[in-house]
């Protein structure tokens, strides 16, 4: 004769709670006041121009799509951007490696500019 074993009792399926640290309580922290003398710079006073869409370094030139109203030989734009801040005189533009007067809405040209710029920065008139 073949004794069966007896299958052991079923363990309960409640699980002892862990302990628990009680969680400190958040702190708001104070707010920071900016220093006196350090504000941010306020938006440009001049109308935008367009954007920087390319620029290469020898020469020193930007391409600048103009999005909005002219600009002429002569006139007074800053490029702003992340890195960029420069004001300067529109001295030459070209346009298909032809010098022009004025460039309109729509029109992408080539700028000498003094320093470095890059794609994204906007075109101010001053």
């Amino acid at each position: 004769m073949i004794r069966k074993k007896k299958k052991p009792a079923p363990r309960p399926k409640t699980r002892p709670k862990p302990k628990t640290r009680p969680q400190p309580k958040k702190k708001s922290s104070p707010k920071k006041k900016s220093a006196p003398g350090k504000t941010k710079k306020a938006a440009p006073l001049g109308d935008q121009l367009g954007e920087v869409v390319a620029f290469f370094r020898i020469p020193v030139v930007a391409v600048i799509k103009i999005t909005r109203g002219s600009v002429k030989a002569g006139e007074q734009i800053w490029i702003k951007g992340h890195t960029t801040d420069l004001k300067q005189t529109v001295a030459s533009m070209q346009v298909n490696h032809q010098p022009i007067l004025q460039a309109r809405k729509g029109d992408e040209v080539g700028l000498k500019i003094s320093s470095r710029a890059r794609r994204g920065d906007r075109v101010y008139r001053l």
